[in-house]
């Protein structure tokens, strides 16, 4: 796993990155996260001028949170599909032109027979969808510092393209 601290300063440049690309754009974003437990708004919030881009988000850690207010199928949670599905949630909810979102297993133990460290991030855009299956090891600290930054990775992606 790499350094935390050095992972902390990555995602804070990741997201200065996005507030450069989005600031006076007239878009925005917003989160959907699960196992990051709102570290992507944190990052995303703290940012430059992030009260005229960053639409809000939703912290959705409880399977009835995801089904009930992102509108997430019941099934599984630890899947491509449930992110897909939050990252669309909390687009339509927020109005968002674009929307990042994780769900996965930190720690210690599986998870709907997923290892820990098994993550999965989304972004939805205007350019369509993309989902990437991660596995990090480490702490479950170290899987959310981790999937915070690759969260921030992809969605600096989207907001280039």
């Amino acid at each position: 796993m790499s350094d935390p601290a050095q992972l902390t300063e990555e995602a804070h440049a990741i997201a200065e990155a996005v507030a450069r690309r989005l600031d006076g754009s007239g878009r925005t974003v917003a989160v959907a996260e699960s196992l990051t437990s709102g570290s992507i708004a944190c990052q995303l919030g703290a940012a430059t001028n992030a009260g005229a881009w960053f639409a809000g988000g939703v912290i959705a850690y409880a399977t009835a949170v995801k089904v009930e207010v992102l509108g997430v199928d019941p099934g599984p949670v630890v899947t491509a599909r449930c992110a897909r599905q939050m990252a669309r949630g909390v687009a339509a909810l927020t109005h968002a032109d674009f929307a990042v979102s994780v769900t996965g297993v930190g720690g210690p133990d599986p998870d709907e027979g997923r290892p820990p460290g098994t993550v999965f991030v989304a972004v939805a855009g205007a350019d369509g969808e993309k989902v990437a299956e991660h596995h990090f090891d480490g702490e479950p600290a170290d899987v959310v510092q981790a999937a915070t930054t690759e969260a921030l990775r992809m969605l600096l992606a989207a907001v280039t393209a």
